[in-house]
């Protein structure tokens, strides 16, 4: 009876089947906690989408320069290797860097980013994940970082940070951060660039705390410029255009251009062509 047994389940395992997979294999069903949790990140990015549009930019103060260079960090907590990349909290935005693969204990970064720092930020919030692929990322090292007083009279600081984590706090290693500040840069600078990466928006998860906040999960958030600043920018555009149409036609008077430009809603090539006609007529 156990010879026949086992030849079933040899032949069992023999079997291969051929064919196109049905729509839901190997899929996993969410279930009604994890569907209310999505709904929650979904009215939080909206919140968070609000809250960046009506107050970020209002309160900013100056452009922050940070270059996240490297770390020396005490220990691999990797299975085989250790991919680490870092998440940097600065006011209510999050940027994080490019994953060093297989960085282990001596990760190097070198990311440049600029953003506008929010009137009475004077802190950053550092942290060290582990990218994993099956799964969470790991947080392995965290840091508050001050943000030096001469860095924010104009001078540059170059320094290494002391990390915290599960060996203590302090004890995790080191991260090498350069900081230096602009003061008045408003937001139509800040993303003009590959250095000037959008920041991330993070969600609250149920890990643990850090920093005595919660965990975060990052969502991308990409704010659109306030109204009133588009309109400004686009009265100095119009502006410009019609000093330059003013230029090109010194013999006709210039209550005139501009009436021709209103007319043609602000279209420089619109308005050339009808001055160049009634100078013809």
């Amino acid at each position: 009876m156990a010879a026949v047994t086992k030849n079933v389940d040899t032949n069992r395992r023999k079997k291969v089947l051929i064919g196109k997979l049905p729509a839901d294999f190997l899929k996993i069903n969410a279930t009604p906690k994890q569907q209310q949790e999505a709904a929650d990140q979904q009215a939080a990015i909206a919140l968070h989408h609000q809250f960046v549009e009506n107050s970020f930019v209002g309160s900013a103060v100056g452009r922050l320069n940070i270059t996240v260079a490297q770390a020396k960090l005490v220990k691999n907590y990797g299975m085989t290797r250790m991919d680490p990349y870092v998440r940097l909290r600065v006011g209510h935005c999050v940027y994080e860097t490019q994953t060093d693969p297989n960085g282990g204990k001596n990760p190097h970064w070198n990311k440049v980013i600029q953003c506008l720092l929010p009137s009475g930020v004077t802190t950053l919030y550092v942290e060290i994940y582990d990218e994993c692929s099956f799964t969470m990322d790991e947080l392995i090292a965290w840091a508050h970082i001050t943000i030096p007083p001469p860095v924010l009279r104009g001078e540059t600081s170059e320094d290494w940070y002391p990390l915290s984590g599960k060996q203590g706090d302090g004890k995790e290693g080191v991260i090498n951060i350069v900081l230096s500040y602009v003061e008045g840069a408003n937001r139509s600078c800040v993303y003009t660039s590959a250095a000037m990466a959008p920041p991330v928006m993070m969600i609250p998860s149920t890990a643990h705390n850090i920093f005595g906040v919660p965990q975060f999960s990052p969502v991308p958030v990409y704010t659109q410029m306030p109204q009133q600043q588009q309109q400004q920018q686009q009265q100095q555009l119009n502006q410009q255009s019609l000093t330059q149409i003013e230029e090109m036609f010194p013999n006709i008077d210039n209550e005139v251009i501009k009436s021709v430009f209103e007319a043609n809603r602000g279209n420089k090539d619109a308005t050339v062509n009808s001055l160049l006609q009634m100078l013809d007529v």
